[in-house]
């Protein structure tokens, strides 16, 4: 993970980030999100992240049933003013994205941990889309290789299956799915 000072972006100190200030990041090839405030910038996956998230698509879109459609990052996914994500894949209504975003948590956000990126995804923004009511978490370990599943429960996330190597998740919501980690890394 790359730290950036508010100085080196040009961006204003003494309070909180909004969407507004995430508008005006660079295009340099890093992920710029916001999680309550604070800029998270993020360095270009690794080839083993982009084909486990190509992996991934190809497995979960057979499946999803009408009207959920899966897409890729880069998407800002908007939980609040000072909340906006890029989910590796994200899977929601299509009828629930604007032609910029998606206003709102997904039903499934899908992150691929990255050394860079590996707490974050695991902590900061397992909890916060807790908080957005995400119905569904999953997290790709590439090397493990293992998936951990999480369900939204009582106000917190369960953990609904995890797999690694060559056992086989099966999952039946928020569709029905088979993925089995091993296979994800080839």
């Amino acid at each position: 993970m790359t730290v950036m000072t508010t100085e080196v972006l040009g961006l204003p100190r003494g309070r909180a980030l909004t969407r507004d200030d995430l508008d005006s990041m660079p295009d340099d090839g890093h992920r710029y999100e916001l999680i309550d405030g604070i800029l998270i910038v993020s360095p270009a996956p690794r080839i083993v992240h982009q084909r486990v998230a190509a992996a991934l698509f190809r497995a979960i879109d057979p499946v999803l049933p009408s009207p959920l459609i899966v897409l890729f990052a880069p998407l800002d996914v908007v939980l609040s003013q000072d909340t906006v994500l890029q989910p590796d894949l994200l899977i929601a209504p299509w009828d629930a994205f604007t032609e910029r975003d998606l206003p709102g948590p997904p039903v499934l956000a899908v992150e691929v941990l990255s050394p860079s990126t590996r707490s974050v995804d695991l902590l900061l923004k397992k909890d916060r889309l807790c908080r957005a009511e995400c119905r569904h978490y999953w997290v790709v370990d590439p090397d493990g290789p293992s998936i951990t599943a999480w369900v939204l429960r009582d106000g917190g996330y369960q953990v609904a299956g995890t797999a690694s190597g060559d056992e086989e998740l099966s999952l039946t919501e928020p569709f029905e799915v088979s993925i089995v980690p091993s296979l994800l890394v080839r």
